[in-house]
């Protein structure tokens, strides 16, 4: 898909890179991955002004997600984000940000299964899912 390549892209090429290094084996790998993401957190905080904002919601879950997966029962959620971090990268569909925008802070209409089908079956979109849903 041809896109812009903004830094927020260039953010997540390099998560997803030293994530496939870590989960293939690279001693400390996590470390680089956990701090890239720590690094990319506190610039979209900067960046929007206020830890409600979209973008910054979406890069402190993420990064919740890599520290939750340093429990080992939690592990496995290092190859869920593979997965969405990939196919963000490739086809500009983040899951994360899809489920991030049901949450009842981002969402003006009630939680229906409707709104989940529409919110996870809706193409990508340039920007965030929140603009980019149908309206109900």
């Amino acid at each position: 898909m041809l896109r812009d390549r903004d830094l927020g892209w260039w953010y997540w090429l390099a998560t997803d890179a030293l994530l496939v290094g870590a989960l293939g084996g690279w001693s400390y790998g996590f470390v680089p991955v956990i701090a890239l993401n720590v690094a990319q957190a506190a610039h979209y905080l900067l960046r929007e002004g206020r830890p409600s904002a979209f973008p910054v919601q979406v890069r402190v879950g993420y990064l919740g997600l890599l520290l939750a997966g340093q429990w080992d029962p939690l592990y496995f959620v290092y190859w869920v984000q593979l997965v969405g971090t990939t196919a963000m990268v490739a086809f500009d569909y983040c899951p994360l940000a899809r489920t991030l925008s049901l949450m009842p802070w981002n969402r003006q209409h009630p939680l229906s299964a409707r709104l989940v089908l529409r919110t996870f079956l809706a193409p990508p979109v340039k920007g965030s899912i929140l603009q980019g849903l149908p309206s109900a």
